[in-house]
């Protein structure tokens, strides 16, 4: 997966990228087709003097859809975590939703769903 990182009106630290580029990793678990994520790091409140929360914005393309989420916390890391969780349940719907027919999931389940068919016809 290609993964580029913005920090707006800021410099992010390189630890910071190296555990965003982490986490992010981990999502080819739960979706096997991930193209590309484009990940933006802004400070609320950059304006005035005093910074009141950190914001993280992810969007993530997959074939035939993108998917966006943002999260704010008082640390990016924090923000990550959370954004994790959410974008894991997204990919997951979206991978269960799929209406790819060459996958080998989908296609066992279709036979077994034929399998399950026959043999209630069969009683």
């Amino acid at each position: 997966m290609r993964v580029q990182m913005h920090a707006v009106r800021f410099t992010a630290d390189q630890s910071l990228l190296d555990f965003i580029q982490k986490k992010l990793n981990k999502l080819d678990t739960f979706h096997d087709r991930i193209v590309s994520a484009e990940v933006f790091l802004r400070l609320d409140g950059a304006e005035t003097a005093k910074v009141k929360d950190k914001i993280v914005e992810v969007r993530l393309n997959i074939p035939g859809k993108e998917l966006f989420v943002t999260e704010r916390n008082k640390s990016f890391e924090g923000a990550i975590e959370h954004l994790m969780d959410v974008m894991k349940d997204k990919l997951v719907r979206c991978k269960e939703k799929r209406t790819d027919f060459s996958s080998p999931a989908i296609m066992q389940a279709q036979e077994q769903q034929e399998q399950e068919a026959v043999e209630q016809d069969e009683y």
